[in-house]
């Protein structure tokens, strides 16, 4: 192996030997250790150290890093204590996790690291995000996210890359090509010779790295970070290397040919730069043994702290309380004129106060910018807060999910259009499986607020009006707002916009220009987790939320004779359980009407609730009344026939009359 080493006096080069070492080691003893049953999986980086140690020395230790399983090396060099990572590993309280998650699935703050979840894909996007964010506070900053081969046939990597390179974001894409994805071989994982060639179809630049030479690794890195620093823009490296051992330990390497082994094992990338350096006469045997022991007594001591560490105990109350970071709701009351506005124009209105408000808050979406968004929400936005802050995406849901949640890390808020609530399925993962988990997991939150326009009533069809709120009220970690009215949108939109935690704010679409109501026209909030009773009676209660309320209203107008509490849930995470069962308890009677279909819709729980809690107050059996169990379909017609609207009147009588 060829090293140009002439920009490298001798104490950089031992740096780099010794950070290669170090995690070398550290491997060695952590399969032993798997042996042995006290640690449960390893994912070996063994033969990878010189991308992980070359790229981590590259950065400033203020840009960030996203590493995968494999990059050891990166936690090593940025200085990990030894202890917390050992601590990790074995689920005790030192780690980064509190024990709920295990390996390298985790990040931290303080050594700018963020670490991956097993989907790998959405991190690429999260790292656009970060890079983002250093254009924004205008710092001179590359950011570096690693990938395997196997990632980047992922759909999260051609829209990383893609918001990247339009964007023209400081990223540093790595990919360490080796070898295999588990046991698929490249062959079958792409169809061109190199990765580094797709950057081509992305327009920007590529660099293709010996993997296994710490010196190219290193000196090539710190150019091109040099350079993005300078120039902003997103570069692809592709670092060709190979995995010497299993996927993780369990795999092992029966699939490998033994010849493809045997010839990568001469190109050890610690064991030729070790001969290298003799060779030089930088290192001599005495020192390498000095550093071995000094790195050995370093992993005994801290493993040894780690050791006597007890396994972290379970504590429902820790648990359920970390769900979400604390959020004390700041009341801002009322005393400007109020004005009649459309539904939709409480919206336009509360976004553009919030932007006001938080004058580094981001919206993003597709069409949001200078054509003011399908629905003209954002109309003249990008004339009062400039392209920085009100960014036109393309199309690429998943991507923008996770670019809002790197904005997140970096303490940047921002709002995420969904164009409409249906298109959320092509970002599912990223919202249900890093907004709603991060803060669990390593204790980051996810200052995001997603805009879904949702319902039917419009004769959209199947996917354009689906009102899927249910797929994310089942998802610990989401609080999902649901508003009705427009004092009630304006007012929850400032308050969703205030939580460091992950909302999706639902806007139905019919009700955009239909509904009015007057509307203050200052900036206020109002509290999740508190119904609004609309109308108060001893006959029945109705729980209704988003179109539902207007359809239970027009029913109680036509039935004057119907005394009904009529409760609006505003949001359903968290849900106002307590206002439920008042009313019920009062009532003896509860009908539960929404848009979604009934089978495992949030009426489901809501019914559930009250038998566990108001059993023995009910005169009779809890109703529920939704959609039919089908697609939303389009002709006004078989909509119609779809909603729940005018079956909700023979429903409620039966259940008066039972």
């Amino acid at each position: 192996m060829d090293y140009n080493i002439k920009s490298l006096d001798a104490t950089a080069l031992l740096e780099l030997y010794k950070n290669m070492l170090k995690p070398r080691m550290i491997e060695e003893k952590m399969l032993i250790l798997l042996r042995q049953g006290k640690i449960s999986k390893w994912f070996s980086g063994i033969g990878q150290e010189a991308i992980s140690v070359g790229v981590t020395m590259a950065m400033h230790k203020e840009e960030y890093i996203l590493p995968m399983h494999r990059n050891l090396g990166v936690f090593t060099t940025r200085k990990i204590p030894l202890n917390r990572l050992f601590g990790q590993w074995q689920g005790k309280a030192s780690g980064f996790t509190k024990g709920r998650d295990r390996s390298f699935h985790f990040g931290t703050q303080e050594y700018k690291i963020v670490g991956m979840i097993s989907h790998l894909g959405p991190q690429l996007g999260v790292a656009d995000g970060i890079a983002l964010a250093s254009i924004l506070k205008n710092k001179s900053q590359v950011t570096a996210v690693f990938t395997g081969e196997g990632g980047t046939s992922e759909g999260d990597f051609h829209e990383a890359l893609n918001v990247a390179s339009v964007w023209r974001l400081p990223v540093m894409f790595c990919v360490e090509n080796n070898g295999y994805g588990l046991s698929t071989p490249t062959n079958e994982q792409y169809n061109c010779k190199n990765i580094a060639d797709k950057a081509l179809g992305y327009g920007m630049e590529s660099h293709i790295i010996d993997g296994n030479n710490i010196v190219d690794v290193f000196t090539k890195v710190s150019k091109i970070t040099e350079s993005i620093r300078n120039k902003p823009r997103p570069a692809l490296i592709e670092f060709k290397t190979f995995r010497m051992r299993g996927h993780e330990e369990a795999s092992g390497t029966k699939y490998v040919p033994q010849d493809l082994l045997d010839g990568w094992a001469k190109k050890d990338p610690v064991i030729n730069f070790q001969s290298f350096l003799k060779n030089e006469g930088l290192l001599n045997e005495a020192e390498e043994v000095e550093i071995k022991e000094t790195i050995l007594a370093e992993i005994n001591e801290n493993l040894d702290i780690a050791n006597k560490e007890d396994i972290i105990k379970p504590n429902e109350t820790n648990e359920l309380n970390d769900v979400f970071q604390e959020f004390e709701y700041e009341e801002v009351n009322v005393f400007s004129e109020s004005k009649e506005i459309r539904f939709i124009d409480a919206i336009s209105d509360g976004l553009k106060q919030s932007m006001q408000k938080h004058n580094d808050l981001v919206i993003m979406g597709q069409d949001i910018a200078e054509y003011g968004g399908v629905f003209k929400i954002t109309d003249g936005f990008v004339e009062a807060f400039g392209k920085e802050r009100v960014r036109n995406t393309p199309i690429c849901e998943s991507a923008i999910v996770e670019t809002a949640m790197g904005l997140s890390i970096t303490g940047i808020k921002s709002v995420v259009e969904m164009q409409f609530a249906d298109f959320v399925t092509s970002g599912f993962n990223p919202v249900v499986n890093y907004l709603a988990k991060s803060y669990y997991r390593w204790n980051q939150n996810a200052d995001v607020v997603l805009r879904m326009p949702c319902g039917g009533g419009v004769a959209a069809g199947p996917f354009h009006s689906q009102t899927n709120e249910a797929w994310f009220t089942k998802t610990p970690g989401l609080k999902v707002v649901y508003p009705a009215f427009p004092y009630d949108a304006k007012g929850l939109l400032a308050t969703a916009i205030n939580d460091p935690n992950p909302v999706l704010f639902f806007e139905h679409k019919g009700l955009y220009r239909s509904i009015r109501q007057d509307v203050p026209e200052d900036y206020y909030t109002l509290p999740f987790g508190k119904a609004s009773t609309i109308k108060k009676g001893d006959d029945v209660t109705i729980i209704a939320y988003g179109a539902a309320v207007h359809w239970a209203l027009e029913t109680l107008d036509n039935n004057p004779s119907i005394n009904a509490d009529l409760i609006d849930l505003r949001t359903l995470q968290p849900l106002d359980t307590q206002t439920i069962y008042t009313s019920v308890k009062k009532t003896g009677k509860a009908i539960i009407l929404a848009e979604d279909s009934l089978f495992g819709s949030i009426t489901s729980d809501i019914s559930a609730l009250l038998m566990e809690h108001c059993f023995e107050y009910l005169d009779a059996p809890i109703k529920r009344v939704a959609s039919l169990e089908t697609p939303i379909p389009f002709a006004s017609q078989l909509e119609q026939q779809y909603l729940p609207k005018h079956r909700f009147e023979k429903e409620l009588k039966l259940l008066l009359d039972y």
